[in-house]
């Protein structure tokens, strides 16, 4: 089995059924390895002309590049939010064995 490269997509979200749905949609679709819901916590910033707060829940998942682009928008169209921060990122460095774990169900 070959393997690309580490990549990871954050996005913060809602609710934490929100978030596992999320998360669980997913890894599901075989896009993403894996899913970490993180949270709560505490967000600020400016929504439309105004300062905001709230708590929100993070999601971190860690996939194949390969499947970046596609992960990046499955992540975006199944967010709650009309306007979904989603960001994906590709890592620099990871042991063989995660690779490995990542490409699973790629090759």
């Amino acid at each position: 089995m070959s393997s690309g490269s580490p990549a990871l997509i954050w996005t913060p979200i809602d609710t934490a059924a929100n978030a596992r749905n999320l998360a669980t949609a997913a890894v599901g679709s075989g896009l993403v390895a894996c899913a970490n819901v993180i949270g709560p916590m505490e967000s600020h910033y400016v929504w439309k002309g105004q300062m905001q707060s709230s708590v929100e829940y993070g999601v971190l998942f860690k996939l194949d590049a390969r499947t970046l682009d596609a992960a990046v928008s499955l992540v975006e169209e199944l967010h709650t939010y009309d306007v979904p921060v989603v960001i994906g990122w590709l890592a620099d460095r990871a042991p063989t064995a995660t690779l490995a774990f990542l490409a699973n169900g790629l090759d």
